[in-house]
């Protein structure tokens, strides 16, 4: 059986608040650790009114103190965002809160716009290179080998299981190199799914933390009791990332009936293709759906994304989800 687990960006509904975002992100950390999902990961994004995660190591301890077997974590951190000794700190301090619990994946993404990023940083410039640099750094810090030159209190000793992100062919090749495991990012960008997934396997090395690749894949999960249903729950999903990539970002939406088809066909391609690796149904389609992609992929893990308006709505459709995978 292909393992499953949960990606959550915290979304903030329309009408509703920050804290309410945050209590529904506990309780379905709960809801997916009691439905057999491996991992729960929350992602960092900034300056955006639906998504509540911006401070995500403190996401992960909330999600942490709400359950006690699944694996929490990013996906992910943007690494260009930060000092590779902050992150060590702060992932040091979450080993020692949550041993063996805690994943670091790594994305050199802003997780945000140009402005944003400037007022993270202070300033943009860099090259190609610091992203892998900085993923040394970190490792160094947490193996406690002396290169930094300092050493990371907490992070020295730790042990996260760190994780290259990506949705090109670079993460794929420094994943290799490293002979760490590989997340790609096809639920909203599988343009290079298949290339990168080649890359991945050709050119693996194997490492002390794995010696095969190991990859999971993002994939949307909108499931309902009936096809109808999923459909109209999805749709508001649609309608944020077409508010997105129209430069109208803001919080989730509710459902609208018949929203794909309203679309204009140049937006309706456009939206078909960015979620091209997602299943929406009922249970049956989402097996069918789930099953083609599974085949045509072949991961060791999916990283289910299913945001919806209604939270009630979203666990039943996390929990229809768990029930096909298992059924594989």
């Amino acid at each position: 059986m292909t393992r499953y687990s949960l990606l959550d960006l915290v979304p903030v509904v329309q009408g509703g608040t920050i804290a309410g975002a945050l209590a529904n992100a506990a309780d379905l950390a709960r809801h997916a650790e009691a439905l057999g999902y491996n991992r729960y990961w929350v992602a960092e994004h900034h300056g955006m009114e639906g998504v509540g995660s911006a401070a995500t190591a403190v996401v992960i301890a909330h999600a942490g103190h709400a359950t006690s077997k699944i694996r929490i974590g990013a996906g992910g951190i943007m690494l260009p965002n930060h000092a590779p000794l902050i992150i060590a700190e702060q992932f040091g301090t979450l080993d020692a809160l949550f041993p063996g619990r805690v994943d670091l994946g790594l994305g050199r993404a802003p997780g945000s716009d140009g402005r944003v990023a400037r007022a993270i940083r202070r300033n943009l410039d860099s090259d190609e290179g610091a992203f892998p640099r900085d993923v040394l750094e970190l490792q160094s810090y947490f193996a406690d080998d002396g290169q930094a030159g300092i050493r990371a209190v907490p992070g020295a000793g730790a042990r996260p299981e760190m994780w290259i992100l990506g949705s090109s062919t670079f993460g794929a090749h420094l994943a290799a190199a490293l002979g760490l495991p590989y997340a790609f990012a096809s639920h909203f960008a599988p343009g290079l799914l298949d290339e990168a997934i080649r890359e991945y396997r050709t050119r693996f090395r194997p490492s002390a933390v794995f010696d095969r690749p190991y990859l999971m894949l993002g994939f949307n999960i909108f499931a309902g009791e009936t096809d109808a249903e999923a459909e109209y729950l999805a749709s508001s999903q649609q309608q944020a990332f077409v508010a997105l990539r129209t430069g109208n970002p803001g919080r989730m939406p509710p459902p609208v009936e018949g929203y794909l088809d309203s679309l204009p066909p140049q937006q309706r391609a456009i939206l078909n293709q960015v979620l091209s690796a997602s299943a929406i149904g009922g249970p049956d389609r989402v097996r069918d759906q789930v099953q083609a992609f599974l085949a045509r992929t072949q991961p060791d893990e999916l990283i289910i994304g299913s945001a919806m308006f209604d939270h009630d709505a979203r666990k039943r459709s996390v929990a229809i989800a768990a029930e096909v995978m298992q059924g594989l």
